[in-house]
């Protein structure tokens, strides 16, 4: 972890790569909240865990996970959105941006 301090605030910057997982409970910091709502992510389909048949304490996570989930958080924050909800965005989301790049190599511009 690098923390960086700046002239206003000071954060920390955690370097994640599929080599070295990020835990549960740092996916759960890194997002302002408690193990469970990362186990609340995991049910509605939001993130993946590793290992799902060990307890969540143990579960870890590759990078994209954190990105889905800051995400997730904020839909909830700027919106009101439950997980389902969010879970539901995330993946129209998805798709909207598969089918721009499907689109974008056939040569059709998508807006």
């Amino acid at each position: 972890m690098v923390t960086i301090a700046t002239a206003r605030s000071s954060f920390s910057v955690t370097a994640i790569s599929d080599a070295d997982p990020l835990a549960a409970n740092e996916l759960a910091h890194a997002c302002g909240a408690e193990l469970e709502w990362v186990v609340q992510l995991v049910d509605v389909g939001i993130v993946e865990a590793d290992d799902t048949d060990r307890p969540p304490q143990e579960w870890r996570f590759q990078s994209a996970a954190l990105q889905c989930a800051l995400e997730a958080r904020r839909l909830e924050r700027d919106f009101g959105a439950g997980l389902d909800a969010a879970a539901l965005i995330i993946d129209l989301e998805r798709e909207v941006r598969r089918l721009k790049a499907l689109l974008n190599a056939q040569g059709i511009r998508a807006r």
